[in-house]
């Protein structure tokens, strides 16, 4: 086997289970079509990490839970395939002065995945896409892979390319022509500094931007580290998220999750990490089994998975997409849509939609009260509490976390008008 974490062997489909080893580069399952997720031995990191000895809390970036990682920094052979640029470990903002918190009495914290804060980790092109993108590029590095492809609604994009040139690897990048000025901008200056990365863009959304890429470049060597297609590599990063939510804020503190997230989603990788961890730390006995109400939150102008949660659908239907500012939730359908809605369903938690309008307002009022450089996204998921109060899923006395998942500066000049 290459040199992985001993305690990951095999990958599981998400719906058939059908299993493989950790260390076969794939996509999809060749079963059924669905996502693979890496499967972690808990019984094996209990036993051979009692006491919390896989936890590295002076490590201020994601790679401080390494043993619960595929690749674990505290190893030095696996250490060698980790590029990293000083992703995670990104602070809590208070917000328990936001009107409706104080109204109704519940504790409401951002977690900011954009600005670097002092003394924390800084994803280093400003979004959470650098958890994942941070473990594709490293699990590419150890697995022999050197060309990836990624479609991209335009930070996924952003930061594989910045992985990736800095691992010295082939990247194409396709996104949509509306993606936002700044980020075509630093892919491009890599496409022009690096040979082996290409940048392509298409009219649509991320969709026909996945068509071009298996049409003209997966079939010729490609490997594609699209949303799920490639094998569980993203969830790992972004599991890292759940794991942030749960540690100690303070030295010798208790492990807990909040009672409610707020997470907006397109794909939704960063929901299936979460919800992945959190079932690993109920098995190394770190949490109890009681879990987050997960809300997912989509712009009302392209809403897929809100329409399956209303329809009681065991999946997402795609669509034509809308027009929204918040370019990353303008993702017409997932091929991970059906997991999502499941954990959204055991959760108690619901899909939902924010107007334009109210995603424009919000991120106008909190720069305007905080200064806070929250993305449009971000701006969504605190659009959505008035209604999430209305609907009894947000309750007095309740702990809830909302997603600030990029900086706004990545979408100037579209939204410099709010400011």
């Amino acid at each position: 086997m290459t040199n992985l974490n001993p305690a990951f062997s095999v990958s599981r489909c998400l719906a058939c289970g059908t299993e493989y080893p950790v260390d076969t580069p794939m996509n999809l399952c060749p079963a059924d079509g669905r996502p693979v997720q890496m499967v972690l031995d808990t019984q094996r990191i209990s036993d051979e990490f009692p006491d919390f000895a896989w936890y590295n809390p002076g490590l201020k970036n994601m790679w401080r839970f390494g043993p619960l990682l595929p690749l674990n920094h505290a190893d030095e052979n696996q250490r060698d395939s980790i590029i990293s640029l000083g992703e995670g470990h990104t602070p809590e903002l208070d917000y328990n002065d936001h009107p409706l918190a104080r109204k109704a009495g519940f504790s409401l914290r951002v977690k900011d995945e954009g600005k670097a804060h002092p003394g924390y980790g800084a994803n280093p092109t400003q979004s959470f896409k650098d958890r994942g993108m941070a473990m594709t590029v490293s699990m590419a590095k150890a697995l022999g892979i050197n060309r990836l492809a990624v479609p991209t609604q335009g930070n996924a994009g952003d930061s594989l390319a910045v992985f990736a040139a800095h691992a010295g690897m082939g990247v194409v990048v396709a996104m949509p022509t509306d993606t936002p000025m700044p980020i075509q901008g630093g892919v491009a200056a890599l496409a022009q500094r690096h040979e082996n990365i290409h940048m392509l863009t298409v009219e649509g959304t991320i969709r026909e931007a996945n068509d071009l890429l298996e049409k003209d470049w997966i079939p010729n060597g490609w490997f594609s580290a699209a949303t799920f297609r490639e094998p569980g590599w993203r969830i790992e990063g972004k599991k890292t998220l759940g794991l942030e939510l749960a540690e100690p804020r303070e030295a010798g503190g208790a492990w807990m999750l909040p009672d409610v997230i707020i997470y907006p989603t397109g794909g939704g990788t960063g929901v299936l990490g979460m919800w992945k961890t959190f079932d690993e730390l109920e098995a190394l006995g770190v949490i109890g089994p009681d879990r987050p109400r997960v809300i997912c939150v989509q712009a009302s102008a392209t809403e897929p998975l809100v329409k399956a949660f209303q329809q009681d659908l065991a999946d997402s239907v795609s669509g034509p997409a809308g027009k929204t500012l918040a370019y990353g939730l303008n993702v017409p359908g997932g091929v991970g849509h059906f997991r999502v809605l499941e954990i959204v369903r055991e959760s108690e938690g619901a899909a939902v939609a924010v107007e334009e309008a109210d995603i424009h307002a919000t991120l106008s009022e909190i720069w305007k009260d905080k200064g806070w450089w929250i993305c449009p996204e971000g701006a969504a998921c605190i659009a959505a509490i008035p209604q999430l109060l209305e609907r009894g899923l947000i309750r007095k006395g309740e702990s809830v976390v909302a997603f600030n998942t990029g900086s706004l500066e990545k979408y100037l000049p579209d939204l410099r008008h709010l400011l």
